[in-house]
């Protein structure tokens, strides 16, 4: 295998895995934000608009870092810097 194709490998694993242990974490965080958040309206129904508007501003910043991982792993599989710099090495 050549350092192109070395690099290719290892930049779409690199990608497969950034997407898989970067989504984990949101997901959960998603998950257990829900729950609280569905505790606390059937604690306090009155609250249920305040409860619900801090739910959907914490749940966008919880997926922004899923949004992220897969910005890195489009970064890795179609311009990765790495791939312009083998080439020019190897036209020499």
């Amino acid at each position: 295998m050549d350092s192109l194709g070395l690099i290719g490998a290892v930049s779409i694993f690199t990608a497969g895995l950034t997407i898989a242990i970067g989504s984990i974490g949101p997901a959960l965080g998603e998950a257990r934000t829900a729950a609280q958040a569905l505790s606390a309206i059937a604690q306090q129904p009155d609250e249920a608009n305040t409860i619900t508007r801090t739910l959907f501003v914490s749940l966008a910043m919880i997926e922004s870092t899923a949004i992220y991982c897969f910005v890195i792993s489009m970064i890795l599989l179609f311009a990765n810097p790495f791939w312009d710099q083998v080439i020019a090495q190897s036209a020499r």
